[in-house]
């Protein structure tokens, strides 16, 4: 046998044997619905754990439960015989037809399994939050092209911040609400008025989630949004976590009627929570009515548990 027959053949086996597997989900879960986001259809929430619902059944819903099992802050998600295969990683992948986003997938337990993201600009890619660090994942986006900007949405997302930045020669950026959590960041962002971060990317001040969260809007068009905004599938709306203000739900509130004429976008793209397409007129929409609801909210101790995913 020839060497691309012999490449041929372990693939063949690689792809039998992930058909064949009878994959579990474990229990160190930590609930951060990243799964559920990815295999929507073979994944559950019950007792406040991730649950596999069946086994998939064709190759399409084997590749999202890859997807799932790959961006796992916790890797409980694997093959009941045996560890995941790297092979089998699809990251980075593609957020829509233009590919100017990805999803990095690996979720780092250190930023509670937080989403990260690659944007193209016309110099490079931007990195908002990022993914766990390892010198296999930094060597792959390298080879997309240079990465000029890591943008940090708030403290919680901090955790990796400079290790990409340095090993990618790339700008590390935070608001100076949050500073303590990257003291050490290249740019820092002040008050609560728009920055132009590069042309066409700007960051909009949120404060309330943590004193200084920050929205990155792409081109009027993608709204990377951290933990301030997300779409939650309990609703079917734009939702605020509520259940988790670190700072103060009434100025994030403050934070949403400040931001109505100024934030236009299609995509909603939170670290946590479901994301969301929808046409610019329907978000503003669904933005001054959530702004209207957030009137009425008031700052509560942190409950894990009422998180509306």
């Amino acid at each position: 046998m020839n060497s691309s027959e012999d490449s041929s053949a372990n693939s063949s086996a690689k792809s039998s044997e992930t058909s064949s597997a009878n994959w579990i989900v474990d229990d160190r879960c930590t609930n951060c619905d990243v799964a559920r986001q990815l295999a929507p259809d073979l994944i559950r929430e019950h007792d406040r754990k991730s649950r596999l619902v069946r086994q998939p059944r064709d190759e399409a819903e084997r590749r999202q439960l890859l997807a799932a099992a790959h961006a796992c802050p916790t890797r409980s998600i694997r093959p009941g015989d045996g560890p995941l295969d790297r092979a089998t990683d699809p990251f980075p992948l593609a957020l829509d037809e233009t590919g100017d986003v990805l999803l990095l997938g690996h979720n780092s337990r250190q930023t509670a399994g937080a989403t990260a993201y690659l944007c193209r600009r016309p110099t490079g890619w931007a990195m908002i939050d990022t993914p766990r660090y390892s010198e296999s994942l930094a060597a792959r986006y390298e080879a997309l092209g240079p990465v000029t900007d890591v943008l940090l949405t708030h403290r919680d997302h901090a955790a990796h911040g400079r290790a990409y930045a340095d090993r990618l020669g790339a700008r590390l950026w935070i608001h100076e609400g949050d500073l303590a959590a990257a003291p050490d960041a290249d740019r820092v962002l002040r008050g609560t008025d728009p920055v132009e971060v590069s042309p066409g990317l700007v960051a909009h001040p949120f404060p309330g989630h943590t004193l200084g969260s920050v929205l990155y809007v792409a081109d009027g068009r993608y709204c990377f949004s951290g933990d301030s905004l997300y779409w939650s599938r309990t609703s079917g709306d734009i939702e605020v976590q509520e259940a988790v203000t670190w700072y103060s739900i009434e100025e994030q509130a403050a934070s949403l009627e400040r931001g109505l004429d100024a934030l236009r976008f299609e995509w909603l793209l939170p670290g946590h929570g479901d994301k969301r397409r929808m046409p610019a007129e329907e978000a503003d929409r669904r933005l001054r009515a959530l702004a209207v609801r957030a009137r009425a909210l008031r700052t509560k101790p942190v409950d894990f548990a009422a998180v509306r995913w």
